[in-house]
């Protein structure tokens, strides 16, 4: 491809920049810029080099070749610090914060205001509310970080990055946590910046929130530049099949032929105190249930508990018609019933382990010998076949599993649970972070792991997910259920009706 023009106006520039890792070629002569006063898109795959480019611009990683010049001047950051230091600033997807820290402490992480030779506290304190009043958030600076939800550690992030005065804001998947009040609140402060005459690198697989933001866009695939246009010159249908190099006819799949059986988890009753309850509900085997809500509705809560995870007050658990005592998750993954956690790389992976030690890893005790040795040649074994089954790219089962895509991780945790030989899945906000070649991928998998009969939870805050890939919804409002409907016969609007609303006791009684 030809490489896009740089014209004078640009404030950052990259040209024919080429990042190896080892054998795997992750870009290849790529060229890039953003201009003063303009939010450019940068759209792809997992796997098509985003994360890379956008590393390679803010000083995590030295192109192995190509060039990187800022207001002209030819650079070479030795260090995300260097490329701070210059005005340029990452928001990361996978949140980069320090848990033990308050939230103030994590916003000017070396960068602390002093009194002399000591922090001022006072002033760390006024200038991390400033910077979160600017986002409209309501988290308190000297909040544990570690006590936060996602979606607020992921306002705490972009937060630290607005502190930054930065010239060049590099936002990767900035919203894939955030409701839509906060989004908005986010999309106000991002044109307060671009009128600033900041440049803003805003990189999404959510292609519908691009409209009224975005001025340009540049696709890659595969490590390389593909093209880069007007946004106003094209639309979301042709930047998916620029970024998968086809057209994708069917976002999901068509209605299950495979009937729903008899049901396989049964829940009764399920409360903990200020968190969520009393919580009843079924899930049927074949069949996925989905869970809706708005944030802070207790659907993660509530999966959480039956998964053992988090303690409850009452209630009770059956499985197949059986009552089960799940005090943790080692009890619940015994008897068959996995989580899936949004987080995917905090609770779902050994990440820094291969992909084949991870999807033995909840069932160690199939590949390991009389002396408690990990038989590696049957692990291997293992590995092969799920990663042909569930086609997850990778170039071994040796492979480090935070080297693969978003995509492919998601993957690597359902192969685990699947050699583990579950019966209930949860699904927490599966296709999070994941482009929109992966998402069919992964909603082609969840039908299919319905089809052998595994009963199957599908907790996603996208409306359009839900409708498209559940039997029926059982919809949450300030921790309880308000109301249980028939997919086929529901519509977001009525969805968000319940979610918005309690139930009246007639409602609660068709909901039970």
């Amino acid at each position: 491809m030809t490489p896009p023009p740089h014209p004078a106006s640009s404030l950052l520039c990259l040209s024919g920049v080429t990042k190896r890792f080892l054998n795997v070629v992750a870009l290849e002569g790529v060229s890039f810029d953003v201009r003063a006063g303009e939010v450019h898109a940068v759209c792809g795959e997992n796997g098509a080099g985003k994360s890379t480019l956008m590393k390679v611009m803010s000083g995590v990683y030295a192109p192995d070749e190509g060039t990187l010049s800022l207001d002209g001047q030819a650079l070479r950051f030795a260090s995300p610090r260097e490329a701070q230091a210059r005005g340029i600033a990452m928001i990361h997807q996978e949140l980069n914060l320090v848990p033990h820290l308050s939230v103030a402490e994590n916003i000017w992480l070396g960068r602390e205001p002093l009194r002399g030779w000591l922090v001022d506290r006072r002033k760390l304190r006024a200038d991390a509310q400033a910077c979160l009043d600017r986002l409209g958030v309501t988290v308190s600076p000297d909040a544990l970080v570690s006590g936060l939800s996602v979606a607020q550690q992921q306002m705490v992030e972009i937060a630290k990055a607005l502190s930054m005065q930065a010239r060049v804001l590099i936002m990767d998947e900035p919203t894939s946590s955030l409701t839509d009040a906060e989004t908005t609140q986010l999309f106000r402060v991002i044109h307060e910046l671009k009128r600033a005459g900041s440049g803003i690198v805003y990189i999404s697989h959510r292609l519908d929130e691009l409209e009224g933001l975005v001025d340009r866009v540049t696709v890659l695939r595969d490590g390389r530049h593909i093209t880069t246009r007007a946004f106003a010159q094209t639309c979301v249908d042709e930047i998916v099949a620029l970024m998968v190099g086809r057209t994708l006819d069917e976002k999901f799949p068509p209605a299950r032929r495979c009937p729903t059986g008899e049901t396989v988890l049964q829940v009764r009753g399920l409360r903990r105190a200020g968190a969520f309850g009393p919580v009843d509900f079924d899930l049927r085997r074949g069949e996925i249930l989905g869970f809706a809500g708005l944030v802070g509705a207790g659907r993660t809560e509530v999966a959480r508990a039956v998964f053992g995870a988090d303690p409850v007050d009452g209630g009770s658990i059956a499985l197949a018609g059986r009552a089960l005592a799940v005090r943790s998750p080692i009890d619940a993954i015994r008897e068959g019933i996995a989580y899936l956690s949004e987080d995917r790389k905090a609770h779902g992976l050994a990440v820094k382990m291969a992909v084949a030690q991870n999807i033995t890893l909840a069932n160690t005790a199939a590949v390991t010998d009389r002396r408690g040795l990990i038989r590696a040649g049957d692990e291997l074994a293992v590995a092969r076949r799920y990663i042909e089954q569930l086609g997850i790219r990778t170039p071994s089962p040796r492979q480090v599993v935070r080297l693969l895509s978003g995509g492919n991780q998601q993957k690597v945790v359902i192969a685990k649970w699947l050699f583990r030989e579950s019966r209930v899945l949860f699904f927490d906000e599966p296709t999070r972070g994941i482009d929109v070649g992966a998402k069919v991928a992964i909603y082609e998998l969840l039908d299919q792991l319905a089809c052998t009969g595994i009963g199957v939870v599908m907790i996603s805050s996208e409306l359009p997910e839900i409708l498209g890939m559940t039997d029926r919804v059982a919809v949450f409002h300030g921790g309880r259920i308000t109301r249980v409907l028939e997919t086929r016969a529901t519509s977001q609007e009525e969805i968000m009706h319940y979610a918005s609303v309690s139930a009246s006791p007639q409602e609660e009684l068709l909901a039970s």
